[in-house]
Order: C-alpha cells, then structure tokens, then sequence
C-alpha cells in the first residue's frame, strides 16, 4: 500500500518535471516564431519599425508570463 502511494507521488512529481519543461519549450519556439516574424516584418516595411517592435516586445512578454505562471504552477504541485 505505501509502496504504490509513493511510486504514485513519484509519476506526479515526474509530471510536474515534464510539464515544466514542456512550457519552457513551448514558450522558446513562441517568442523565437515572434522575433523572426517581426524581423520579416521590419525587412519588408523598414518605416513601421517602432510599432513592430514595440508589439513584438509586448507579446514576447505575454508568452513569457504565461510560461512563467505554468512554470510555477509545477513546481507549487511538486512539494
């Protein structure tokens, strides 16, 4: 009985682990898709260089907040 309560504390913890990790990824392709795209952006339309990159910063930031918040959510579950 203590055996599989702990082997199951273990696959949550190992859950915890990968999802935190999965966020980290996840939020490395969105802002790395966000930086190319501006920088296509700023290529083809040099004028509008301010807004873009004001509204790349913006939502490089998003995504940044967000994978912090799941971040933080795995490790408050990992105890």
């Amino acid at each position: 009985m203590i055996i599989s309560i702990l082997a199951a504390e273990g696959l949550a913890q190992l859950g915890c682990g990968i999802g935190a990790g999965i966020a980290t990824i996840g939020a490395g392709l969105g802002i790395g898709k966000i930086g190319g795209s501006a920088m296509d952006a700023i290529a083809r339309q040099p004028e509008a260089t301010g807004k873009i990159q004001t509204n790349m910063i913006l939502t490089s930031a998003f995504v940044e907040g967000c994978a912090l918040f799941a971040i933080a959510a795995c490790a408050f579950l990992i105890k």
